[in-house]
Parts: C-alpha cells; structure tokens; sequence
C-alpha cells in the first residue's frame, strides 16, 4: 500500500453519497499482464488448477447486480468476474490493467483520447461488443442519480469513432487519471435492460452468472472470454453467510476457501485450523460527524474538545479487538500521500475540558446517532463515557444506515453521528478521497452543514490548486488541506481499520484443496479472484 498513491492528479468535483455498509464495498484484482491468466490451466508458482469450484463466504447479500447503479460488497465483488470496463483496477495496489481495451488510451489532443476494443471481443451471449455498448454503458453510469456520476465528472464524453473504436473527451488538459476513471464504467449490451442487469447482468469478463439466489452466487466460466484471465475452475461460488459465525464456521470446517471479514475474535481460531489470514491497513473509517448549524457544535473548540475526549486506546482493544489503528492524518500512515497533520488527537480529557471552558459553553443533553455497524455500536459505549465524563449527557441512538441517513438528510435533529465508510472501493488518490466527504455534496449540504463556511472554501481553494501541480508542490498543497480539515473536524475519522480475509492457500482443506497462492486480501471489503483458482 505505501505505493499506492504516488500520482499526479487532474481532476476537480466529486460529489459524494450515502456511506453506510452498502459504499464500504470494496473489491481488487489480481496483478498484470499475461502471467497468471492464460498459460494453459496452471496457477501461480506452477500450481496445478483444480478445475473445482472456488467457494467463498460473503459477508454481504444484496437483491441489486447492475453494474451502473450497484453499490453492494456482494455485487461488486461478483461483478469484477463478470463484467469488464475498457481498464481495470487492481485494489491491492490501485494500479490499472488493460481489460476491454486494446492496450492504453492514444492521445489525439490535450483533451481528447482514442480507445480501441479488445479484438474479438464478445459477451457471454456471443454477441460481438462494439463501440457503441462502451456509449450506452458511459450514460448509464453517468445518468442522474446514479453514485458512479460524481466520480465521472472528469470525463466529458465518450463516442464511438467506429465499431471498434471510442473517442474520450476529457473536461480539462492532460487528465492524469483517465484509466482510473473509466475502470468504474463497466461495459454491457446496449441491448440489455435495466431490469436484466439488476437481475443478473451479461458481461465480457471471464466468468459468467449461472444461479443467484438469497442464499448463494453461482459463476461458470464464460466461453467466449478471450481476455488475459481465462477461468481455470468449473464454478465460484458465493454462499451468502452475514452471520459472522456461521462464515466463520464455514471458513473453519473449509466448506468455503475463502471467508470475507474474518471477525477480530475469530483470526486465532481460522488461523488454528490451517486457515490464513490476511490483515491490511486500509483507508476504512469509522467517523464522527458533527451538526456545524446547531449550537455548540458550530464552536470548532467543542469539536476539538470532543475529537480529545476520546480514548482511542480503549476503543481499539474493546470494540475492534486491536484491529484499527488511531489516524494523524486523514490518510492512513501505509498511504504515500500521507502527511501528518497539524493536529493529531489523542485521548486528553483536561484539554477537552479545557477546550470546553475556553468555548464558554456548559454541556447538556445530546443524541449520538450511530448505524448499526457492529464495531460502531461496540464504540458508541465508550464515546458515552468519555462525552458524559467531559459534562454532557449522551443518548444513542442506532438505526440501519438507510434510516439513519434518511432522518438526517429529511432534517431531523442531530448532534453527533458516528458511522463506518470507506470512498477507497473507487480509487485512492488524495483528491477523490477528499472529495467523497468535503465535495460540495450531500455531505456537506445536507448533514453536515459546512460548505458555506470560510474554511471551507479554502479546503476546495487548495484542493483546486493541487489539481494543477504535481509533486513536491502538489503533496505540500495536499497537505495543507489535511491540516485544515484536523483543525476543523467538521467530520473526522475516529479509527482508521483493517481488513481480515481468510484462506485456504498455505495449507489444504480436508479434501486436499487450496485457493491458489495469488489469492492476497485487500483493505477494503469484497475479494479480489482474477486469476485465482482452487489448486491441489
């Protein structure tokens, strides 16, 4: 990860959107170029494919598969396998593959680029892909309402020049970003459906929807895949398990090689039976957002004096079992644009308090509202504690994500809410990553109430500058806008987290199978399998 960021950027607007469990999704693939995908059934290392099925056990279910409108762990995660933008993203590194494309973009002028298709390209229905279901699949990502359009911005427009052949407009010179951007637009039929995709979407990739059920996820490999990543297994299998037991009882017994979301309590027992375990720092948060527009949250001395109120240490040990790190920066420490900020909190009750005199405010009464994200529930206890010691006297509230932010947005009161999110499922670089929260969208519009202020403006000032300078001069900009927004804390991550994957790929299950030794977590959550196969 400590590479994953070391881009020069180009873009501007990104307007962010409900974060709740539904847009912690996070998905990867599995390396570069030629090796692992097509060399005659043979994994990595020279392993032996099994020609099984690879099973994994998915944390998450989801009744909506279209590849412009989903923001489902599951779907995304089944989706990479299935449906292919003309780039792909590996989220183990955030570096790009060719996919549907024929190699990189050709540069025409400083605003405009030519894209040739893969040569003999299909669907899995057989039918040749042309430009123009590359067109139809832009507007459908692109079409309003959607939570791909604001990630899209930078693109201007996409036609076809030929069958073959698509010309890419960007919104402004040199767009340093352009594969990052179009890997989000996945490419199917111009034929299909809304309804067919949402359903079970037809695609280019090398796997193909054969079941979907509420209980399961069933691929085959799709016979007219011509791609770099040829399926080398006769099925993959998601077996939808959200109770983490019952994943975890999975994962043990090895009836699924792979568990998503290895609970913290359960890694000594995986790790025990054979299983590894893989545990990346990622950008995943757990934030606090305060209400700017109501007293005294509008005081940013209060906001600090709760941020230093917090006993980060306990909440790490309590409700995350150690798995989470406390932030110095709005970045991840593994990150290389990571820059520590000029303030960085720690658990400091007498300067809370001291914060709270020099505020001249007397604490009463308050709501913290939070989603029912397990670890956000298991820390709002010790929030309590820490807020009720500072003189307040917090009350908890938890609902779904998707009531959650329904009141909040429909102008229900609030003071505080504490919640999960992790943008990074869509890319890494600074700008995107600012942009999800501090863009001038929902989050700042609606629930959190800060982008007519001073600070503000001058957050999107710097981030505006950035965008126009590259190395030095860009992270020294970049790091101005972290320091603001820890001086400010309008909305600030309380724990950074790590994500814990499980699998069969050191040792074999009881049958004598393994995943092969490609298979590596991610930071985020989902499973990256391009490339992966079961193994003997």
């Amino acid at each position: 990860m400590k590479d994953l960021m070391g881009k020069n950027l180009s873009r501007r607007t990104f307007l962010g959107v409900s974060s709740g469990v539904a847009v912690v999704a996070g998905l990867g693939l599995v390396g570069c170029g030629g090796g692992s995908g097509s060399n005659g059934g043979s994994s990595a290392g020279g392993e032996k494919a099994a020609g099984g099925t690879l099973t994994v056990g998915t944390a998450y279910a989801t009744q909506n598969y279209h590849p412009s409108t989903t923001s489902s762990a599951l779907a995304l995660s089944a989706n990479m396998n299935v449906v292919e933008g003309l780039y792909e993203l590996d989220f183990h590194d955030y570096s790009t593959r060719v996919a549907l494309a024929a190699g990189d973009p050709t540069k025409v002028d400083d605003t405009t680029f030519e894209v040739k298709l893969r040569d003999g390209a299909k669907f899995s229905d057989g039918t040749d892909v042309k430009a123009e279901d590359v067109v139809s699949s832009f507007k459908r990502a692109n079409a309003e309402g959607n939570i791909y359009v604001s990630m899209l911005t930078p693109i201007a427009s996409i036609e076809a020049k030929d069958d073959t052949t698509v010309t890419v407009k960007t919104a402004f010179p040199d767009f340093s970003l352009l594969k990052e951007r179009l890997a989000i637009v996945k490419v199917v039929p111009s034929s299909a459906t809304d309804e067919d995709l949402t359903a079970k979407p037809t695609g280019t990739g090398p796997w193909m929807y054969d079941e979907i059920t509420d209980a399961s996820v069933t691929l085959v490999p799709n016979p007219n895949y011509n791609g770099e990543f040829a399926a080398k297994d006769e099925k993959i299998r998601y077996d939808v398990l959200k109770d983490a037991t019952a994943r975890v009882t999975a994962a043990q017994e090895g009836t699924d090689l792979i568990c998503e979301s290895v609970p913290a309590d359960s890694i000594d027992q995986l790790k025990g039976a054979g299983v590894t375990v893989d545990t990346v720092q990622g950008f995943g948060t757990r934030f606090m957002m305060f209400n700017v527009k109501k007293a005294p949250w509008d005081d940013v001395k209060v906001r600090q004096a709760v941020m230093y109120a917090l006993n980060y240490d306990q909440m790490i040990s309590n409700a995350l079992a150690g798995m989470a790190s406390t932030p110095s920066c709005y970045l991840p420490e593994t990150f290389t644009n990571y820059n520590k900020a000029s303030m960085v909190y720690s658990y400091d009750q007498e300067k809370a308090k001291s914060l709270i005199a020099e505020a001249g405010i007397t604490p009463g009464a308050i709501t913290l509202r939070t989603t029912d994200n397990d670890q956000v529930v298991a820390m709002s206890t010790q929030i309590k504690n820490d807020l009720d010691a500072l003189g307040f006297d917090v009350s908890i509230q938890t609902d779904t994500s998707a009531a959650t932010y329904a009141a909040i947005d429909g102008g229900e009161a609030y003071d505080l809410l504490l919640a999960p999110g992790d943008p990074s499922c869509f890319g890494a670089d600074p700008d995107l990553l600012l942009n999800w929260w501090y863009g001038n969208n929902t989050w700042m519009q609606k629930r959190c109430v800060w982008n007519d202020s001073p600070e503000f403006a001058k957050l999107h000032e710097l981030m505006d500058q950035a965008l126009s300078q590259t190395g030095n001069e860009q992270q020294k900009t970049w790091n101005q806008c972290f320091d603001l927004i820890s001086e400010n804390v309008p909305l600030y991550p309380v724990l950074q987290v790590q994500t814990t994957t499980g699998s069969w790929r050191d040792t074999a299950n009881g049958d004598g199978t393994k995943v092969s030794s490609d298979f590596k977590g991610i930071g985020t959550t989902g499973i990256s399998l391009i490339g992966v196969s079961t193994t003997k």
